[in-house]
């Protein structure tokens, strides 16, 4: 333990003193004079470390708040002819055979840019015939 005293900086007979009353406090007391700390003097006690994590977990919810997605057929499921028929109905311009072969070869971006109910629509018309969508 000494070699880690080495490290720590010195403290004043203040920051000593405050260090035994410290020592003396439960768990709770501590949890209660950080969070009175916090407040006062508007700092966190977060370790620095954290701060990369917050910013991660935030990054998922502002994906969430995205207005247009690529729509991605993943897996056609057993009932290929009903898929391909929802494929037709989402993109008229295909022929048969163009849908038949956008089936087969999966994956295959099927929609890009759509808004979100346009796109839930679609992911729930493919479900229901048995194919895997993912929306991104």
């Amino acid at each position: 333990m000494s070699e880690e005293k080495k490290d720590l900086p010195e403290l004043s007979k203040n920051g000593e003193k405050v260090l035994e009353i410290v020592e003396k406090m439960t768990v709770l007391e501590l949890a209660d004079l950080v969070k009175v700390m916090e407040d006062k003097f508007g700092v966190s006690a977060a370790a620095p470390a954290a701060a990369p994590a917050q910013a991660q977990a935030e990054a998922p919810a502002q994906e969430e708040e995205k207005d247009s997605f690529n729509i991605v057929l993943k897996d056609a499921g057993d009932n290929k002819i009903n898929v391909i028929k929802v494929v037709r109905e989402i993109n008229q311009d295909l022929g048969l055979k163009e849908a038949k072969e956008l089936v087969e070869s999966l994956p295959q971006t099927l929609k890009e840019g759509a808004k979100k109910e346009e796109a839930e629509e679609i992911q729930k018309k493919f479900e229901e015939a048995g194919a895997t969508v993912e929306l991104e």
